[in-house]
């Protein structure tokens, strides 16, 4: 029985359903909900090995995720203004520390940050909002944005492909229960990362 359902979701996990949660995964990762980029990009790269999915697509859906993401954080910062974000900082998951230390990124490489800040752990969530706060213009953002997004999800999964062949057939064939639990530990850890915000 257990193994039926592994079959049945690893079909069902795998083609355009694969390939969408590549996107939604990566364009909340790249919002207010920070979690690691690498347990989505790394396991994907070695699926497109496999040949679950398609690693140009992962990759370009990856990119676009990423800055879909950063979008919503853009426009946060834009129309909202930081004033208003502080005051309401736990309906939008902030963490002051973090986004302190973005806006001073930001204020030191200036549209240049929102590249670079693509490849840095953290920095990478919150550089968004300072560019809205910044009102800096929405193509010098979406470009910057892209450019980076689009290195960083590169390089995961091109590691993860690699990875891919280097690991054991074996071992292969049950990639796709670790997809499974992958997006099982996301929505926990959503779940969890949310509930811990009420509690404060």
């Amino acid at each position: 029985m257990f193994e039926e359902m592994i079959l049945f979701l690893s079909d069902y996990l795998t083609g355009f359903v694969g390939h969408l949660l590549v996107f939604l995964l990566m364009t909340i990762e790249s919002s207010f909900i920070p979690f690691p980029s690498e347990i989505i990009m790394v396991p994907a790269g070695a699926f497109a090995y496999v040949g679950n999915l398609n690693i140009f697509l992962v990759i370009l859906l990856g990119t676009l995720g990423s800055v879909f993401g950063a979008l919503i954080n853009y426009s946060i910062g834009y129309y909202l203004g930081r004033r208003y974000l502080l005051r309401h900082q736990r309906i939008f998951f902030i963490n002051i520390s973090h986004l302190e230390k973005a806006e001073l990124f930001f204020k030191k490489y200036g549209k240049s940050a929102t590249f670079f800040g693509r490849l840095i752990p953290v920095v990478r969530q919150y550089i968004s909002i300072p560019a809205g706060f910044s009102k800096m213009p929405l193509k010098d953002f979406i470009f910057y944005t892209f450019l980076g997004s689009f290195l960083w999800v590169s390089f995961l999964t091109i590691l993860g492909y690699k990875l891919g062949e280097e690991i054991s057939k074996s071992v292969l064939n049950y990639f796709n229960v670790l997809m499974i639990f992958l997006v099982g530990f996301v929505v926990l850890f959503i779940a969890f990362w949310y509930f811990l915000k009420k509690i404060k």
